[in-house]
């Protein structure tokens, strides 16, 4: 089984990267060619979620994604966000998230979820085990060769 840990300051410029990273990994894992786009768009995804959620709230911590391919291929997001932030705009209706008064980063917080959901079969969103914070998790079949 191999992991991969990325964690990087909380700037949108570094969402490419844990990208690029997390695809690689997932095709070296073994995820099928046509599921690397879903991958791509998922990791993306969910970091610009943290990124978002850790600069709405003004927090320098660094957002961790991890990476392992054992019986499938998963991927941990972390944010340390107040885990009323990860949940609170998550459950917006559709009309209160098209508010005007909504901020970016509020707005990708709450369209985020949606997004993911849409995105990845086996999706996990869940506080933190140690301080707060919510951790993202998607997982994806590998085949083996």
């Amino acid at each position: 089984m191999a992991k991969v840990r990325l964690s990087f300051s909380p700037a949108p410029v570094h969402v490419r990267t844990a990208r690029l990273v997390g695809v690689a990994v997932a095709r070296r894992a073994g995820v099928a060619e046509n599921l690397l786009d879903e991958v791509r768009l998922a990791i993306g995804e969910a970091c610009t979620r943290a990124v978002a959620l850790h600069n709405q709230y003004g927090l320098p911590d660094l957002v961790t994604v991890e990476m392992s391919d054992s019986d499938s291929y998963a991927v941990r997001v972390i944010d340390h966000a107040p885990i009323e932030a990860s949940v609170g705009l998550a459950k917006l209706p559709p009309d209160e998230l098209a508010d005007e008064s909504l901020t970016d980063e509020a707005l990708t917080t709450g369209v985020g979820f949606a997004l993911l959901a849409g995105l990845v079969d086996d999706l996990q969103v869940r506080p933190v085990e140690d301080g707060p914070g919510t951790e993202v998790r998607m997982m994806w079949p590998v085949h083996r060769r």
